[in-house]
């Protein structure tokens, strides 16, 4: 069942207007009839980041100069949100691709951006974004893969844990440790596919976001040339904390996509479905629970676009990307949990999309950190 979102935006201009119809006729017309036959198949929508990439819609927020749209990330994000509506793990795929070619444009040399950025942002080269490891989540200085320079060469062993995209990517964007110290001994490489020493485990079985296949990453000895090295060796936890803020909007923007989705499948429901000679959206009752779902679809769309709006500027933008991805993806779980509500016992049941969208909003709430270190971020940064 296609319901469309039928948003109404305030975009900055007719370019960006103009993407937004685009996305949605992609969205509606491409996405959305083929998601519920992937998600039951967990199949990897490789022919949708082909599609998209040919669009345009992966290279939007980056200079004109690499292939990219130079859209405000304002744009960007409301893009993601309008492809995350449709199909949730393909905008979950899109924001971490989107991560990792940021951590190039923003870190990478003028060689390097020059040789990988413009095959990244025309969607030939899927990224996977390697921090996580099995011990170490939220907390990256403990990660222990290691890099061990030996001449043009760096040796890398350990294992990635959670990588989306995992064994479908192109490249990879890892993060090892080069030196003892917690903090400054990690750096940061890209490193293709097709890198020897390279294997993965087998696809998570997840709760939702079955397409979004998940896979531990493992480094045997898999020499690396120090040429693919991104930024200083040592800087590392600074290349990966430059993009944190960014992705976390991109999480935002998905969580409130799928919210959007499960508002408006219920408000179609609640119009059709009839019990006691009336549709059950003319009860009090029921209007009250669409009030406050819809209330909290449009909180969450103002937090991240305030977000990126102060990132668009140049402004500190990190508390206010932590509070976006904290209230998006706590308010897609609560809309979410009330749209199976509007549907009674068919919500309870795969026959409707609104179980799947259920199952894909959880995850919302623990990755690109936790909602609890969300709440630390928040809290530190009002204090400082």
């Amino acid at each position: 069942m296609v319901v469309p979102t039928n948003v109404d935006r305030l975009l900055p201009d007719e370019d960006a207007e103009a993407l937004l119809e685009l996305t949605r006729d992609i969205a509606q017309r491409e996405l959305a009839p083929q998601v519920d036959a992937m998600e039951e198949a967990a199949a990897f929508p490789a022919d949708a980041y082909r599609l998209l990439g040919k669009s345009g819609l992966l290279s939007l927020p980056f200079a004109e100069e690499f292939g990219g749209g130079e859209q405000p990330y304002e744009v960007y994000l409301q893009v993601i949100e309008e492809i995350a509506a449709a199909w949730p793990s393909v905008g979950v795929g899109a924001s971490v691709h989107s991560l990792t070619a940021s951590v190039v444009a923003m870190n990478a040399d003028d060689e390097q951006r020059a040789t990988w950025l413009p095959r990244m942002l025309a969607g030939d080269w899927l990224g996977a974004y390697c921090l996580s490891e099995p011990q170490a989540g939220s907390d990256v200085s403990a990660i222990e893969t290691s890099a061990v320079r030996e001449g043009d060469h760096y040796v890398v062993t350990g294992t990635k844990q959670w990588i989306s995209n995992g064994s479908c990517a192109d490249y990879y964007i890892l993060f090892a440790r080069t030196g003892e110290d917690r903090k400054r001994g990690l750096s940061a490489f890209i490193v293709p596919a097709d890198t020897p020493g390279m294997s993965f485990g087998a696809p998570e079985k997840k709760l939702g976001l079955h397409c979004d296949v998940t896979t531990q990453v493992r480094f045997e000895a898999a020499r690396i040339p120090v040429a693919q090295r991104i930024g200083a060796e040592g800087a590392g936890m600074k290349v990966a904390l430059s993009a944190l803020d960014a992705g976390r909007l991109g999480i935002a923007a998905v969580a409130t996509g799928i919210a959007q989705a499960a508002l408006a499948h219920a408000v179609a429901y609640a119009r059709e479905r009839t019990q006691f000679g009336r549709a059950i959206g003319e009860f009090q009752g029921m209007q009250f629970l669409l009030a406050d779902m819809g209330a909290d679809v449009e909180r969450a769309r103002a937090t991240y676009l305030h977000a990126a709006r102060l990132k668009d500027a140049g402004r500190p933008f990190s508390r206010q990307a932590s509070i976006a991805k904290l209230t998006a993806s706590d308010a897609a779980m609560r809309v979410t949990t009330d749209a199976i509500q509007v549907f009674g016992g068919n919500g309870y049941t795969r026959d409707y999309p609104v179980e799947r969208l259920f199952r894909d909003a959880k995850v919302t709430q623990i990755f690109e950190g936790t909602n609890q270190i969300q709440r630390m971020v928040i809290g530190r940064d009002l204090l400082s």
